[in-house]
């Protein structure tokens, strides 16, 4: 059977983080914003992704068995300002793939359960800007038992993760840019299979995941009402291998993507604390992945446990 293809899921997840990928979401481990102290953001987000053509290896191709491949994921998300320079960040989404054509069946369920921890250490004047450095550590790990191997229609990798990163932003009245370097670790993971075959037969369960990177650099205009961004991300497998000719993907295949974003956030002024966001993405270039496009759409409040006499 012809089907090929990673789901590009986990790029979408990861950087979507791949754990949200390029959602502005408030304020999320991706960006240079935080919240205020004992301030609580939570809201949900709604992301789409489709395609049709894909690398297998570095050739461009399309599969009829397949059709176009969707992705649809509902994310809840929260964050919470122990300080205003220290905030926790949790998120949670339900994942749905489908093909339009073929014999597939889609999947659906919880994907990943993600908790991250973002410090701002340093904020500093340079010029007639503002400079800050952020360092973001967070972990991930199955909120289910879905399926690994059973690409393109599985809804993650099912791959315990260990992610850090570091953030600088530079800030010059409303104009900012903000460069980001992501490193991400993860476990082995178990199949279904009792030997499978990458480049050399292997007789075990047991899948060795290789290790991802990802570069992503985002500017535009921030204000306390209005964010609008644009962004570029590339995001590299450190290792495994390339889908062979009229084969399926399999978990530790190589993926890469190059992706870019628009995105924009904008916060009620009559309504204190709420905030819409919305976004659109492409992938421009990548390595056994789909050449996606989607969107995402999302609404946020916050909530302000401040004792009422610190309240402004």
């Amino acid at each position: 059977m012809k089907n090929i293809r990673i789901l590009h899921t986990y790029a979408v997840l990861f950087l979507c983080t791949f754990f949200f990928f390029n959602t502005l979401s408030a304020q999320t481990d991706q960006d240079a914003i935080m919240m205020a102290k004992n301030n609580f953001c939570t809201g949900l987000t709604y992301d789409h992704s489709s395609w049709k053509d894909y690398w297998e290896g570095t050739f461009k191709r399309n599969n009829a068995n397949l059709g176009t491949v969707s992705t649809n994921s509902f994310s809840v998300m929260g964050n919470y300002g122990i300080k205003g320079n220290l905030n926790l960040l949790v998120g949670l989404p339900y994942v749905e793939t489908k093909a339009s054509a073929g014999t597939l069946h889609g999947m659906k369920g919880l994907q990943d359960l993600s908790l991250w921890l973002k410090w701002m250490p340093i904020e500093k004047k340079l010029g007639k800007g503002v400079i800050a450095l952020y360092t973001i550590g967070g972990a991930s790990i199955p909120a289910s038992n879905y399926t690994t191997d059973f690409l393109p229609m599985s809804i993650g990798s099912g791959s315990k993760t260990v992610s850090g990163r570091i953030l600088v932003d530079y800030q010059l009245g409303h104009f900012f840019v903000t460069g980001g370097y992501t490193y991400t670790l993860r476990s082995d993971i178990n199949i279904s299979r009792t030997a499978y075959y990458t480049t050399e037969l292997i007789l075990s369960n047991k899948v060795n995941m290789p290790d991802m990177d990802a570069l992503t650099l985002r500017t535009g205009y921030r204000s306390g009402r209005l964010i609008a961004e644009a962004v570029i991300s590339d995001m590299k497998t450190l290792g495994g291998f390339d889908i062979r000719k009229n084969d399926m993907p399999f978990p530790s295949n190589t993926m890469n993507a190059t992706s870019i974003a628009a995105n924009f956030k904008y916060t009620f002024q009559k309504i204190d604390g709420l905030a819409i966001i919305g976004g659109a993405n492409t992938v421009i270039a990548g390595r056994n992945v789909g050449q996606a496009t989607g969107f995402d759409i999302g609404a946020f409040y916050v909530f302000d446990f401040s004792p009422k006499s610190k309240k402004k």
